[in-house]
């Protein structure tokens, strides 16, 4: 053994002091508080969902791959620029359908999925790329359908809690209305879905080769969640639903472009056993702070009801949180720590008014819960203020991940870019006026809640 690769071995096997690479001029095109710089780490490996860092700061990133093997890419820096000096593509497994999403790392394993299965590989000390063929920890019987990204989240004890998303809007029965007519549809009661979709269900993270009856049924009535995290500082889950869409196609009498536009909120939801969170059969408004029924079911905008849990915290309509992340480095200010970043990215059907997201939040965290409100952290990805169609929009933050000296990384769903974002100065000197050129990014168009006459906007124009 030579002495480079002695010294290799050791730095991977303790712990060190890391290297903070030079932040990019422009940090990629990225707006971010005071002090905090970016470095692009890639271009672009292709249309990317969910990416997770290693110990010794290897990257592994699901690609949104509809067909074929090879889901799965690696990347390694090796001369400490923060740039990817070496990207391989690997992973032994079919990929089905396009929402596949999921890449964690948890005990030694790489865990990823397809829409129908859950897949984990041991890492191999000192080799970027797992040696040996993927194990296949649950296979969803079902076909490829909508919103089926199957997310990961980890516990303690041994547990993998995985988001089975329903495959509807609103578990609409288009026999009660006219062929190509929206208007006045209604629900199926009960939703035949909720039997085995629409929730979060709860596995063994260690045995091989379950079926979705080898788990238990953790949370229902969640229609489609992409974001998800266990909480080691509260020793719970918590998740992000993607709400509702049509309001106003399914019911124009009590529901005004506008309100479709603006309601129903992304839900912030904790998320404890048996917890019921209400769809199809409601949604959560964010300026009533209400849970409202829903009009496939005899809401008409003024009903509420209190059968089902609220969450933590309303976000506003549409902005599709796709990552969940709770911060515990210790390389950004202090106010930071235990708090959440949250991957925006973006609507896509708010027109006549703008598209709205395509940014990554932070929502600070004390005791266990929200404090104040959502702030933007890291804006700028889809290069444009006014977005009228998603197709405008350059990039759509998509995956979060923490790197081991508390970094940031953020991936991208269009073209594979990947960012990592840094803090340059003495943190101990943080204020909190280094918010204030972010807080003022709230009045963008794709930010603000839409001024229901100024704002509206022609996908045409």
């Amino acid at each position: 053994m030579n002495f480079f690769i002695f010294l290799f071995i050791i730095s991977c096997s303790e712990k060190k002091d890391w290297v903070i690479p030079k932040t990019d001029k422009g940090n990629g095109g990225l707006f971010l508080p005071d002090g905090f710089g970016a470095v692009v780490i890639v271009d672009s490996i292709g249309p990317t969902r969910h990416l997770a860092v290693n110990d010794n700061g290897d990257i592994y990133v699901k690609l949104r791959v509809p067909t074929g093997d090879k889901g799965n890419i690696a990347l390694r820096d090796t001369d400490g620029d923060g740039k990817a000096d070496i990207i391989q593509r690997f992973g032994r497994y079919r990929n089905d359908g396009t929402f596949a999403t999921e890449m964690r790392i948890h005990n030694g394993y790489l865990y990823f999925s397809s829409e129908l299965v859950v897949y984990r590989q041991k890492l191999t000390p000192y080799k970027l790329i797992p040696e040996g063929n993927p194990e296949i920890i649950l296979v969803d019987r079902g076909p490829i359908r909508w919103h089926n990204a199957k997310s990961l989240a980890f516990d303690k004890k041994g547990y993998m809690y995985v988001t089975f998303s329903g495959m509807t809007n609103v578990c609409e029965n288009w026999n009660t209305v006219l062929e190509n007519q929206t208007q006045g549809v209604k629900g199926y009661f009960p939703c035949p879905e909720l039997r085995g979709l629409a929730g979060i269900w709860r596995f063994d993270e260690n045995k091989l080769n379950q079926i979705q009856t080898d788990g238990e049924l953790y949370a229902t009535g969640i229609r489609s969640m992409v974001a998800i995290s266990w909480n080691h500082q509260t020793n719970s889950l918590f998740g992000l639903n993607h709400g509702r869409d049509y309001l106003h196609g399914h019911d124009s009498v009590n529901y005004s472009p506008w309100e479709n536009a603006v309601l129903p909120a992304e839900e912030f939801m904790e998320i404890a056993l048996h917890d019921n969170f209400g769809w199809p059969y409601s949604y959560y408004d964010p300026f009533k702070n209400k849970r409202m029924q829903a009009p496939e079911y005899g809401g008409d905008g003024v009903k509420e009801t209190q059968r089902y849990k609220d969450p933590i915290m309303a976000l506003p309509a549409h902005w599709a949180p796709n990552d969940l992340l709770f911060y515990t480095g210790d390389q950004f200010p202090e106010r930071y720590k235990n708090g959440a970043f949250v991957a925006l990215h973006g609507s896509t059907n708010r027109s006549p008014y703008p598209q709205a997201g395509y940014f990554v939040g932070f929502i600070p965290f004390e005791n266990g819960a929200p404090k104040g409100k959502w702030e933007v952290f890291a804006d700028g990805f889809a290069g444009v203020d006014l977005i009228r169609q998603m197709a405008d929009a350059k990039y759509r933050p998509m995956g979060l991940s923490q790197g081991p000296d508390g970094s940031l990384y953020i991936s991208e769903s269009k073209k594979g870019k990947i960012w990592r974002i840094i803090y340059n100065y003495d943190k101990t000197k943080f204020k909190e006026s280094h918010l204030l050129n972010m807080e003022q990014r709230k009045l963008k168009a794709h930010l603000r809640t839409p001024n229901k006459e100024e704002d509206l906007v022609s996908i045409s124009k």
